[in-house]
């Protein structure tokens, strides 16, 4: 999904300490109707569920919906949500039943309709969706989404069909036999008639069918949710509500948290992770989660895609120390990454450690080598670039430099190249203004192989923000996708991470884990193996 980061600011001051129990707990109170207060940044847009692709707005999507699937906060694995079956005899064809009983938070029932007018507004151009390449196996996307930006000749997708109040069949243009396990991602999530009525109004208070109902939002200072007391599903919240506290400094959330001005951070910065454990004790949490940092390469810029370029970015990520990093920098809560996926998929999940081979092993001599090979760095440097608001990005970022410079030999082959804000990073990206490797940290959509390969590096993919295309790895990946036999179909994504390994599309850094502390005021505390906090489990008081 997403990048994986946090953008804050301090939301108390020393001019209020005597307020700071109420603030730190966004209401205060204990039990079941207290509120607490956690750390958060802006999303990047508005948190229309097709539109939205990081971690930021994401939290609040999770909050606020629920799809047909929902995967499980300690295995990851997707269960049945709002769906009563979803069938198939081919893997192409599926009828889709939703559960009765199930209303958004408004009064509005939710039905079959309500997925399918959302899919076709999240799959049509004319929307702009961030996410609507989720859409795009079903059968209809090439005429609500044509892929060379010419007008939409359909309004709807043709392989939508509402065959009842509770009922719906999705023909895709090809076998996808994981796509059921997709539907728990928030792109997926239905919409009621009050988003498409009043749009404007829906955006300035999004109306959902979650435990939690958005309150008040304001931008740069805090969102507010409230537990919606009607909800139907059995995952009920067990506290009043959550204020997310807006931070722009990870470092200051934190010492927010030891103040108790803040009851939960969930980025531990990397400045803190020496001392975190005497500080909180058992209070820290230190969990594996689905999150690879990447370096990613602007391909749109011809000086990364020209003849010989993939020798100088084998040559960057050969000088890259990944071990020491991970081990002073990250406290040995980062592994360093062998392929470009994630551990938690496990062997059997796609998973395979050393698939990088030597390319992700530090080797100065030889990184140096082909570099020059690959005719030098564009430029004679290569600037790293960030977003600033978190505290532990700028550390990295030296030290991977530093890493870089002393391999080659020169202080200023690679600098750091601070954006302000996530926002603002983020819309350079998508605006491809970037002319040399970027940060690029993935948190996963679903625990899928496939989540960490296509949306990233599959032409004109969602997530694929360099614009990288390899017509042999798009193949592979459409191959494995219509697979029905689960062995074969990771195999064959396997050989598809092959050839990313080969022209080494993106450098990979290393493993993540979750990371958050929290105040003697909450249990039952958890993350979920996406890296965020289980809101709807945590008790206060």
């Amino acid at each position: 999904m997403r990048g994986a980061t946090h953008a804050k600011r301090a939301a108390c001051t020393a001019a209020v300490a005597l307020a700071a129990a109420a603030c730190g707990g966004g209401g205060g109170g204990s039990g079941s109707a207290a509120v607490l207060s956690s750390s958060w940044g802006d999303p990047q847009n508005p948190l229309e569920p097709a539109n939205t692709n990081e971690v930021q707005g994401g939290k609040v999507l999770d909050m606020i919906f629920r799809g047909l699937k929902k995967y499980d906060p300690d295995t990851g694995e997707a269960q049945d949500m709002l769906a009563q079956k979803i069938e198939t005899s081919d893997s192409q064809n599926f009828t889709i039943t939703v559960k009765d009983g199930w209303t958004f938070s408004n009064g509005e029932k939710v039905t079959a309709q309500s997925f399918v007018d959302a899919w076709n507004y999240g799959a049509s151009l004319r929307n702009n969706q961030r996410n609507a390449y989720f859409f795009g196996y079903i059968d209809g996307y090439d005429k609500v989404h044509p892929a060379d930006g010419s007008k939409q000749s359909a309004d709807t997708l043709s392989g939508l069909k509402v065959t009842g109040p509770l009922t719906f069949t999705v023909k895709l243009n090809q076998k996808f036999s994981s796509f059921p396990e997709t539907l728990g991602y928030a792109a997926f999530a239905p919409l009621p008639r009050a988003f498409f009525d009043d749009h404007d109004a829906w955006l300035k208070k999004p109306v959902g069918n979650g435990p939690y109902m958005v309150d008040n939002y304001t931008r740069g200072s805090q969102m507010s949710l409230r537990k919606w007391e009607e909800y139907p599903g059995a995952d009920k919240a067990r506290n009043g509500g959550v204020d997310l506290k807006v931070y722009t400094d990870s470092n200051t959330a934190y010492t927010d948290l030891l103040a108790g001005n803040l009851d939960l951070a969930d980025d531990v910065p990397a400045a803190q992770l020496k001392n975190v454990r005497s500080d909180l004790g058992d209070r820290y949490i230190n969990t594996p989660a689905g999150i690879i940092q990447t370096l990613a390469f602007p391909y749109y810029d011809q000086n990364w895609s020209k003849e010989g370029s993939e020798k100088v970015r084998k040559g960057l990520s050969m000088a890259i120390d990944r071990e020491q990093i991970t081990n002073t920098i990250f406290q040995k809560t980062r592994t360093p990454a062998t392929d470009w996926t994630s551990p938690v998929l496990g062997e059997d999940g796609g998973f395979k450690e050393g698939l990088c081979g030597e390319s992700c092993e530090y080797r100065p001599d030889e990184a140096k080598k082909l570099i020059q090979e690959g005719g030098g760095l564009p430029g004679g440097q290569v600037k790293i670039t960030y977003n600033a608001d978190s505290g532990s990005h700028k550390q990295w970022v030296d030290a991977v430099c530093n890493s870089i410079n002393n391999a080659l030999g020169n202080d200023r082959a690679c600098v750091g190249n601070p954006v302000g804000t996530f926002a603002d990073f983020r819309n350079q990206i998508t605006g491809r203004k970037m002319s040399g490797p970027f940060r690029a940290g993935w948190q996963m959509d679903y625990p899928l192989i496939q989540n960490f390969l296509q949306p990233l590096y599959y032409t004109n993919a969602s997530s694929n923000d360099g614009k990288w295309s390899d017509k042999e790895f798009d193949d592979l990946v459409d191959q494995a996708n219509a697979e029905t036999d689960t062995a074969k179909a990771v195999r064959t994504f396997q050989q598809a991470e092959e050839v990313v390994r080969d022209d080494m599309a993106a450098i990979p850094l290393w493993y993540q884990n979750g990371s958050a502390g929290y105040s003697d005021r909450l249990s039952d505390v958890k993350l979920n193996p996406f890296s965020v906090p289980v809101y709807n489990e945590i008790k206060v008081g």
